[in-house]
């Protein structure tokens, strides 16, 4: 994969003496630059699109000031810079990032070949390829859980040598986290977005520079150096999302949670996950992690769907640890023995058991692709 038009165009953006860019994916997955128009926004350095995985997605406008203090902070927190493995899409904020941290570092990345899709032995060989002690690459929940999934040796090695891998773009579960830390892999759970550079809170902590609200109704705000400057071509929108208060500008998330007397933050899901199934409030964040702790469940995704008998049905999209035809009949009874003990109320009504949950090309589920398949199933019963 050629990534030098990228570095350089980056480059050229970030030393304010270049148009701002956005990455796109070329026929043989490497970076193309473009070089879109941001009205409005003098110091405008990125564009970069936000997932899509619940609705269209949003052109986020960051700025060289807005990306120097992310990946600053970046730094201090990981306690050094280093060379960066690129294991993620370039499209996507947090692959973009690996290219600008290493941009300000004055390291050089080096890029894995996705060329067949993202497995343990492309990633394996380049890791292998740096260089440099300080190491660090991010990852998403999904390529963690392929890497550690009866890992070779060599793959092994290559983890452990990495100072951290940041974790991010949606929860990681406490199986897979115990996990990498008895296989004695360094991962850092980070939470962000496009709007915010990327991760701006590491392990449940904010970032230098950056501050970390939750309003009454539990919706979270993230505010300080690192927020983007906006929608492009979206004032309305922008002016929904992003706010200015005593000279902090602050990114009103879609997300719930909570902050402890030390300062932590917890993610409760997301405030639109919330699903009126017969008069009950249920969390439907809450009953994918019941479900991903039970015996043969791998990952899930739970959603609400129309139902004309409870208004609102819990559904899941599961990923099961046997995808054969007698996996699938011996998840199905053991399923009908034991979730309803296990969950009571909160046992999805629809269950669409599979291999793997349908991703987006950034590593995070296809929420709107997955609900449409479960409302499909739960309206033809």
């Amino acid at each position: 994969m050629n990534i030098e038009p990228a570095l350089k165009a980056l480059a050229a953006a970030l030393q304010g003496e270049g148009p701002a860019v956005e990455l796109a994916a070329g026929p043989d997955g490497s970076p193309v630059p473009a070089f879109p128009e941001t009205p409005g926004v003098e110091d405008a350095a990125v564009v970069v699109r936000t997932s899509g995985s619940t609705g269209a997605p949003k052109a986020t406008v960051l700025t060289v000031d807005a990306l120097a203090a992310s990946s600053v902070a970046t730094a201090f927190a990981l306690k050094g810079e280093g060379q960066w493995l690129l294991a993620l899409p370039l499209q996507y904020v947090a692959g973009v990032q690996v290219l600008v941290r290493s941009l300000f570092a004055g390291t050089r990345p080096w890029v894995m070949d996705l060329t067949g899709g993202f497995t343990p032995e492309a990633f394996t060989a380049g890791a292998l390829e740096l260089t440099d002690k300080i190491r660090f690459t991010s990852l998403v929940p999904t390529q963690l859980r392929r890497l550690l999934d009866s890992p070779s040796a060599a793959t092994l090695a290559v983890l452990r040598r990495f100072n951290a891998i940041l974790l991010g773009g949606g929860p990681a579960s406490a199986e897979l986290l115990a996990a990498a830390r008895d296989a004695g892999v360094k991962v850092v759970t980070t939470y962000g977005s496009a709007e915010t550079c990327g991760g701006c809170v590491y392990d449940g902590f904010p970032l230098e520079d950056v501050l970390v609200r939750v309003e009454d109704d539990g919706r979270i705000l993230l505010g300080g150096a690192t927020i983007a400057a906006g929608y492009l071509a979206a004032p309305e929108l922008s002016a929904e999302t992003f706010t200015v208060k005593d000279g902090v500008r602050w990114y009103r998330t879609n997300d719930l949670g909570s902050i402890d007397a030390t300062g932590k933050l917890t993610v409760l899901g997301r405030a639109d996950d919330v699903v009126i199934t017969g008069g009950l409030k249920v969390s439907a964040a809450q009953v994918q992690a019941e479900l991903e702790k039970l015996d043969g469940v791998r990952a899930a995704f739970v959603a609400g769907v129309p139902s004309a008998e409870w208004g609102q049905a819990l559904a899941a999209y599961v990923a099961v640890a046997d995808s054969t035809p007698e996996g699938l009949a011996a998840f199905a009874a053991r399923r009908a023995q034991t979730w309803g003990p296990a969950l009571g109320p909160l046992a999805p009504k629809t269950v669409l058991p599979a291999a793997e949950l349908l991703m987006l090309p950034n590593g995070k589920p296809d929420r709107m692709s997955m609900t449409v398949l479960l409302d499909a199933l739960h309206q033809g019963k």
